[in-house]
């Protein structure tokens, strides 16, 4: 009796667990995946730089046909042939945020790096890349290698994932620098160009400061040459004398030939009074003298 009541007793707990496993979820030994059939979790990291920038250097990645972090032969430590894919029904869909890119490299032999990858297959490494902020961008990347003829899934061991991040950050960095050299070059020559400007505004400010001086001289020298067609006068012919005063029975101060040049100092409705080239001044009748030519 005790002996079938132990055998129930350890039916019922079976029973009892294998219902709770079924409704939490637990995988029981019958229906649990193998290890190697488990896809790695993949390796996240984030990046400075816009997503613009990291997907730039994902795509350049993506495009130089290796699978970085794994090869084939020791010989040749770099496995080339890869392609880009739109898609691949190796990963299940993707239904997160962040934008896809993927990149397979079929007909591999036992990879290096995947656990317990011994026959032939394919490897396929899939990007997420996702906006953290404007100059941080999150890139999650997975790798894995599925087995052509039993389709089991070899997870990678990280290497795969952290080398193919390696290659896109130094990717990232030659595209910060090259466009960090380009705004640089760009501020130089934008200085230089304002200095040129500077100097082509100053050039044509002082044009423009002389021309006005050149201006202002050329009206000076015509209201010069006006003013002395008003006071200067010439000696008619055939010559006239020069008066002490503006009287004609004044006494003479001295005769002044024709065409002598006298300036203008006094006017009056007969007289002028004038001053002679040498310094001598005196009075002549208006009628006795003309304007210059």
């Amino acid at each position: 009796m005790q002996s079938g009541n132990c055998g129930e007793r350890h039916w019922r707990i079976f029973i009892c667990y294998f219902v709770f496993a079924c409704l939490s979820g637990v995988p029981t030994r019958a229906n649990s995946p193998r290890g190697d059939q488990i896809p790695s979790p993949g390796f996240s990291a984030e990046l400075s730089g816009s997503s613009a920038e990291v997907i730039q250097a994902l795509n350049e990645v993506l495009e130089d046909q290796i699978i970085h972090g794994t090869h084939v032969f020791d010989k040749e430590p770099t496995l080339t042939g890869a392609t880009v894919a739109a898609s691949t029904p190796l990963f299940e869909p993707w239904n997160g945020p962040g934008r896809v890119f993927y990149k397979i490299r079929k007909d591999v032999v036992a990879p290096r790096h995947f656990r317990e990858s011994e026959d032939m297959g394919t490897i396929a490494v899939r990007y997420v890349v996702t906006s953290a902020g404007e100059v941080h961008t999150r890139i999650h990347i997975a790798a894995i290698f599925v087995e052509t003829a039993h389709r089991r899934v070899h997870a990678s061991d990280g290497t795969v994932e952290s080398s193919e991040f390696k290659a896109i950050q130094e990717h990232l960095q030659a595209i910060q620098f090259a466009a960090q050299e380009a705004a640089d070059a760009k501020r130089r020559r934008d200085s230089a160009e304002l200095v040129r400007q500077t100097a082509i505004r100053q050039r044509e400010d002082e044009t423009t400061r002389l021309a006005a001086a050149q201006s202002s001289v050329q009206d000076l020298q015509q209201r010069i040459s006006a003013m002395r067609h008003e006071v200067e006068r010439r000696v008619k012919a055939p010559g006239a004398d020069l008066k002490a005063a503006p009287f004609r029975a004044a006494a003479k101060v001295k005769a002044l030939a024709a065409y002598t040049e006298v300036v203008v100092v006094i006017v009056t409705p007969h007289w002028y009074g004038v001053e002679t080239p040498d310094g001598q001044r005196g009075w002549m009748p208006v009628d006795q003298l003309e304007t210059l030519p």
